[in-house]
C-alpha cells in the first residue's frame, strides 16, 4: 500500500484521538459552563466531523470507487455546512476576547449561559447560507437521470456550469472578507488595550493577542482551503491533478484542524492543566479505584462464603 496513504490515515487516526481526549476533558470539568470553552467544543466536534467525512471520501477517490449521486449530495451537505461552522466559529471566538479584554464590564452580560444556545445555532445558520446556495444552483440545473447515476464523490460535481462556482466563489470571498474585517478589527483594538495595560493585565492581554494572531492564520488556512477547487481545475489538464488534490488534502484540511487543539487545548492553563489530570491521573485513579472495587468484592463474597459454611457446620 502506498506509504503516503498509510501515513495520511496516521495523521487522521491521531488527531481524531487528540479532539476526542480533548472532547472528553470538556464534558468532565466544568467548561461546558465557559463561553470559550463552548465554543472550542464547537471547533473540534466540527474539525472532527470533517476529519471523520472527508478522509472517507478521500479514501474513496484514491481507491477509484463510486457511490450514486443521491447519497454523495447527503454526505457533501453536512461537510460543506461544518467546512464553513469552523472559520465561523473562529471569527465568534475572536469576538469574545476582544469582548473579555476589551470591554470586561460587559463580558458577563453578553457571554451569559442563556446566549450560548444562541450562539450555536446563529453559527449554524450562517454556517448554512453557502451551502443553500451550492445545492441550490445544483438543483436547479441538474436533471433527474443524475441523482441515480455511480460517480465519484468530489465537491467539484456539483459545478456543472461556470457560473455555478462564480456563485460559489463570491458567496465563500464574501464570508470571508467579512471575517477578515472582523478578526483585523479586534487585532487593532487589542493591541491598543495591551500598549496601556500593565502588570498581570498586560501578561493576559498579550496571550489574548496572541491568541487572534494564531485564529487569523488558521482563518488564512481555510480561506486557502477555499482556492484549492479552482487550483486543482487548471491543474486537471496537466495530469498533476490526483497528487495535487492529495497535497491539497494534507496542507488545508489536516493542518487547520491540529491548530484548534494547539491554540486552545494546549496553551490554555485550566484547560491543559485539566486535559493533564484526566489523561494521566485520571485514568490512572479510575483503574486502580476500579481493581481495588473488584479485590473488595471478592473479599466480601469469600467471607460470606466462610460464615455461610460456619453456619452450616453450627447446624448439623
Amino acid at each position: 500500500m502506498n506509504l503516503f496513504l498509510i501515513s495520511v490515515q496516521l495523521l487522521v487516526m491521531m488527531f481524531l484521538g487528540i479532539n476526542f481526549l480533548l472532547i472528553l476533558t470538556f464534558f468532565k470539568k466544568s467548561f461546558y459552563t465557559i463561553t470559550r470553552y463552548i465554543l472550542f467544543a464547537v471547533t473540534l466536534l466540527s474539525d472532527s466531523l470533517i476529519l471523520l467525512i472527508s478522509n472517507i471520501l478521500f479514501l474513496l477517490a484514491y481507491f477509484n470507487f463510486t457511490i450514486q449521486v443521491w447519497l454523495c449530495i447527503s454526505i457533501s451537505m453536512v461537510l460543506l455546512l461544518y467546512l464553513m461552522v469552523t472559520p465561523v466559529t473562529l471569527t465568534a471566538m475572536t469576538l469574545e476576547r476582544y469582548v473579555a479584554i476589551c470591554m470586561p464590564l460587559r463580558h458577563a452580560e453578553l457571554c451569559s449561559q442563556r446566549i450560548h444556545v444562541h450562539c450555536i445555532l446563529i453559527i449554524h445558520g450562517l454556517s448554512s447560507l453557502p451551502c443553500i446556495a451550492v445545492f441550490s444552483s445544483f438543483f436547479a440545473s441538474a436533471s433527474l437521470s443524475l441523482y441515480k447515476q455511480h460517480k465519484i464523490c468530489t465537491l467539484q460535481m456539483y459545478i456543472l456550469h461556470r457560473w455555478q462556482g462564480h456563485i460559489r466563489s463570491a458567496v465563500q470571498q464574501f464570508y470571508f472578507l467579512i471575517m477578515v474585517i472582523i478578526i483585523v478589527f479586534c487585532y487593532v483594538k487589542i493591541m491598543k488595550v495591551a500598549k496601556t495595560a500593565s502588570g498581570d493585565n498586560k501578561k493576559s492581554t498579550w496571550k489574548g493577542f496572541r491568541t487572534v494572531i494564531l485564529h487569523g492564520f488558521q482563518l488564512l488556512l481555510c480561506l486557502i482551503q477555499l482556492w484549492t477547487p479552482f487550483i486543482e481545475n487548471v491543474v486537471f489538464q496537466m495530469n498533476l491533478s490526483f497528487d495535487l488534490r492529495f497535497f491539497n488534502y494534507v496542507m488545508f484540511y489536516l493542518t487547520p484542524k491540529c491548530l484548534s487543539p494547539l491554540i486552545y487545548g494546549l496553551r490554555d492553563d485550566h484547560f491543559f492543566h485539566a486535559l493533564k489530570n484526566y489523561a494521566v491521573f485520571g485514568l490512572y485513579k479510575e483503574y486502580i479505584l476500579q481493581g481495588r472495587l473488584v479485590a473488595f468484592n471478592r473479599k466480601n463474597a469469600q467471607r460470606t462464603e466462610k460464615k455461610v459454611t460456619h453456619y452450616g457446620c453450627n447446624s448439623l
